[in-house]
């Protein structure tokens, strides 16, 4: 973790490396804001097999490496923000979701886009609680 400031910047090789620009994650003091995860093999970067129930899968648990590499969790998800290259593929990905935040979900906007990097099926961004009783 590089720190400045007011903000950490999160990374972790357990996620697929950055392909561009920007941060896995930025850490405040109480927040973490998660850069858009796809479907990416971390070992390949490639997209993984298996359709929008597969790529979902994958982007909730390189998000969940991600916010675990923060002294977070998925437990402390406040809001997700998903975009889906065919709302039509809303219920698939929606089954998987349910998988990933069995209670107490946290709050969501799904946005159909007209294209996601590498052509991906589904994106997802996150805002999470650093969590107080763990790091600094």
């Amino acid at each position: 973790m590089y720190t400045t400031e007011r903000k950490k910047i999160v990374s972790t090789e357990k996620a697929p490396k950055a392909i561009g620009p920007y941060s896995q994650a930025i850490r405040t003091e109480h927040l973490l804001f998660t850069a858009g995860q796809v479907g990416l093999d971390p070992s390949t970067m490639e997209l993984v097999e298996g359709g929008v129930e597969a790529q979902t899968r994958q982007v909730l648990t390189n998000l969940r490496y991600v916010l675990e590499s923060a002294d977070s969790g998925l437990r402390f998800v406040v809001k997700t923000t998903v975009f889906l290259q065919d709302m039509a593929d809303f219920a698939r990905m929606n089954a998987v979701y349910a998988e990933f935040f069995p209670e107490n979900p946290p709050a969501r906007s799904t946005v159909q886009v007209a294209g996601l990097p590498k052509g991906a099926l589904v994106e997802i961004e996150c805002i999470a609680l650093h969590n107080p009783t763990r790091g600094d």
